[in-house]
């Protein structure tokens, strides 16, 4: 059956106004004023903005890590964010070293199958570069339409890749198309600073943070910076959330380096004194790069404002205070790294960036949609309001106030991050595909409709749009 949406605002990147969409086989089949309501479900978006659905490019939904599973799957944690505004993820799909990729790959679509309520796609970790893996990455690429590899500069003896791995895996990027992904931190540093707290008998959440400063983080990410530059390749660091890192990124960019930042609604918002929470409750707000001192939030909010950092993911990977953040009472090392956001990611950076006026309402959408599209091979089919392209529409009413509470939320999680926190601005419905997955704050869709992606390479938009302009 079609679908008008009548009344709203219509917001994307570039464009603010007031227009109807007519929805139809899942797709947006018009935009305009005047259409028949004859065979069609009218919705009354008055009083409300319009957006294209969310996109989340960095989850980590039903993940091994430390001896433990994230608390949220594919169901809980699509449920979560679709009822905060995303209507796509992209899940990190995690590989180990001997294991053919074709294997882990096979793996993350068996915990999702079936369960997504909303579409989603997956990144590639590379934990190895070897003949195996290089005669496997083609097929990754062009079969199942994985375009983004992901290599940690972190976790030392688990994740961590040397600088010769990921400068190989920047030339293979290059050579065919995919997007490289770095966690940029120094492994080795923090591996160091870590023995060094336990030795001194230093075993509170907080270490987590001191043993993890913001030097580790900018030089890592100025290293990765160097390498993409001398590979000619391109680079996306995830989760940024430091002064060092940005200036990093600013730097190699104003240099020409085809660089890329993201970061995270947590280091918008929070600051390293909840690792000083008491009785261990610093734990809950354990994850890595770890929360930093508040003045670095300024810095975020204006590399967002100036497009030096241009996305905004979750980094969703949620584990229960009770029974699994508690594996580390005795040692903030094994406290598993990770916290629940994916429900909340849009909401906070309305609230705190447009209504406060650090970002428009434009790049808002921009940096929660839009440009995740373009970089990671979905623009225009996601990421837009445009005639032919997906209908995964927000109806966001931006007036109203709620308080976010672990009792309210949508997420498995026993615990909230950013509990007590007032935002103003929050979705009413949600269609994935033209299919209401949230309607009037209700949730109406079922598991398994969500469907996976294959995306396209990393430079085909700018190659179809450099044609256009020829």
């Amino acid at each position: 059956m079609k679908k008008i949406i009548k009344n709203g605002i219509i917001v994307t990147a570039t464009d603010t106004y007031q227009a109807d969409l007519l929805l139809e086989n899942g797709k947006i089949l018009a935009i305009g004023k005047i259409f028949s309501e004859q065979m069609a479900e009218v919705i009354d978006a008055s009083g409300c903005y319009v957006f294209p659905g969310g996109i989340d490019p960095h989850t980590h939904l039903d993940m091994p890590f430390g001896g433990t599973v994230t608390k949220d799957d594919f169901e809980s944690g699509t449920i979560a964010a679709a009822f905060g505004g995303t209507t796509t993820v992209i899940d990190f799909c995690i590989t180990s070293k001997g294991e053919p990729l074709k294997n882990a790959i096979q793996t993350w679509h068996h915990k999702a199958k079936g369960k997504a309520v909303i579409d989603y796609g997956f990144h590639l970790m590379i934990s190895e570069i070897n003949d195996s893996v290089l005669k496997e990455l083609p097929s990754v690429i062009n079969n199942e339409g994985i375009t983004s590899f992901k290599v940690f500069m972190a976790y030392k003896n688990v994740f961590q890749a040397d600088d010769a791995m990921l400068f190989h895996t920047l030339v293979t990027a290059k050579e065919l198309g995919a997007l490289v992904m770095v966690h940029a931190e120094n492994g080795d540093v923090i591996d160091y600073l870590t023995k060094k707290a336990l030795n001194e008998g230093n075993t509170e959440p907080i270490y987590h943070a001191l043993t993890r400063p913001p030097e580790a983080e900018g030089e890592a990410t100025g290293r990765a910076a160097q390498l993409t530059g001398l590979a000619n390749s391109q680079l996306y660091v995830v989760h940024v959330s430091c002064a060092n890192a940005v200036e990093k990124i600013i730097e190699a960019r104003s240099n020409g380096v085809d660089i890329w930042g993201e970061t995270c609604p947590q280091y918008l918002v929070l600051d390293q004194t909840y690792l000083e929470k008491p009785n261990f409750e610093g734990a809950k707000y354990v994850w890595s790069p770890p929360l930093r001192e508040k003045s670095n939030q300024n810095v975020l909010w204006n590399a967002l404002k100036s497009g030096q950092l241009q996305t905004i993911g979750s980094d969703q990977c949620s584990f229960d205070f009770k029974g699994q953040k508690e594996l580390g009472r005795s040692d903030f090392s094994k406290i598993p790294n990770g916290g629940p956001i994916i429900e909340d990611r849009m909401s906070i950076l309305f609230s705190e960036g447009v209504q406060k006026g650090r970002i428009s309402l434009n790049q808002f959408v921009d940096i929660t949609s839009t440009r995740i599209a373009k970089l990671f091979g979905l623009f225009p089919k996601k990421g837009t309001i445009s005639v032919g392209a997906d209908a995964d529409i927000v109806i966001f009413n931006p007036n109203i106030e709620r308080v976010i509470s672990a009792k309210t939320h949508h997420m498995a999680v026993d615990y909230n991050a950013f509990e007590g926190m007032k935002v103003t601005g929050e979705p009413i419905s949600v269609l994935s595909k033209g299919h209401f997955v949230i309607q009037n704050k209700q949730f109406v869709g079922q598991a398994g409709n969500g469907q996976y992606l294959k995306r396209a390479k990393y430079g085909m938009l700018q190659q179809f749009e450099e044609k256009l302009l020829m």
